[in-house]
């Protein structure tokens, strides 16, 4: 099983103020790691959700995807904390300012968690808001490393957040411990710019194969494409544009999704190959992953797609 670990949320997102006065608001199932789980799962993948759920009315709104991807929810006793909110505020230029609610994504124990990993673990995919706060990087880690030692290959997309934290170089500390321990490192360009701006990509992506694990790392870049490097090869692919666009919502968690895919069903999906890819099997995995971005970015919001859905583009 591919197990994701992470936050849900709900994305709250307002329109500007019209002329009665009335904030008017809009939900949308999210979180980093929950679209992923369901990407995973929508491309055929034994897929396992490590996270808690609300027994609010918007947790029930956050299972309704899980439960349509055929998700396997680990943690299937509800939590009384409320629902997480992320509440994006626009003003009349469409300008965007984040607040978010913490809730029942941090309603957890570290072994709590490990017991509710499962026997077999091919994959222990974590980020988002796993390195925020210090207890909560401190359980998730915990849980990273119980999933190591079952044999499962370590994933990371840590979507680095400047603005969530009071302490960067703190948080940075604490994001250095996964990054120490993950195989396969995904990260935007924009990441790696909030670590360090001084650093050109390619020095950022071999200082990361340079830690005690990494074997590959991904790199996206906007509408520019996606980079891949490990120490046999490199290489780079654009993205899929859809044939009518939605959004770009969900499009970096799916194209994880997509990669981590396609690695597992040519067998690469373990340390010990991950590193082997060369230029020409970077190039296939990140081709694969563009496609399941682009078909998701025709859609508003994160609506990853099918996996026959992926394969009627790329037998096209």
């Amino acid at each position: 099983m591919l197990v994701v670990g992470g936050e849900s949320l709900i994305d709250l997102v307002s329109e500007p103020r019209g002329p009665d006065g009335i904030i008017h608001m809009h939900a949308h199932p999210g979180g980093s790691p929950y679209n992923c789980a369901i990407a995973l799962s929508k491309l055929g993948n034994p897929t396992g959700y490590l996270c808690p759920i609300s027994r609010d009315g918007f947790g029930d709104y956050l299972l309704e995807p899980l439960e349509a991807a055929k998700v396997e929810l680990l943690l299937s006793e509800r939590v009384r904390e409320p629902t997480t909110l992320a509440v994006v505020t626009l003003n009349e230029k469409r300008e965007a300012r984040y607040e978010f609610y913490r809730g029942a994504d941090r309603a957890f124990t570290a072994q709590g968690m490990i017991d509710a990993l499962p026997s077999e673990l091919t994959l222990f995919q974590i980020g988002g808001f796993c390195p925020i706060e210090p207890e909560d990087a401190t359980a998730w880690l915990a849980v990273a490393k119980a999933a190591a030692a079952r044999g499962a290959t370590i994933s990371i997309d840590p979507n680095v957040r400047p603005t969530l934290v009071d302490d960067f170089a703190a948080y940075k500390a604490r994001l250095d411990q996964f990054l120490d321990l993950a195989h396969l490192i995904k990260v935007s360009r924009e990441d790696l710019e909030a670590l360090d701006d001084t650093l050109a990509i390619e020095e950022h992506a071999q200082a990361l194969l340079a830690r005690p694990n990494c074997k590959l790392v991904v790199v996206t870049l906007g509408d520019a494409g996606s980079l891949a490097f490990t120490r046999s090869g490199r290489a780079q692919a654009g993205i899929f544009p859809p044939p009518v666009f939605g959004d770009t919502v969900g499009a970096g968690d799916s194209l994880m999704a997509g990669i981590i895919t396609i690695l597992a069903e040519r067998g690469q999906l373990v340390p010990e190959r991950l590193g082997t890819l060369d230029d020409a099997a970077l190039g296939e995995t990140l081709r694969f992953g563009a496609v399941v971005a682009g078909l998701n970015c025709g859609h508003k919001g994160c609506v990853p797609p099918t996996r026959a859905e992926v394969d009627a583009v790329l037998n096209a």
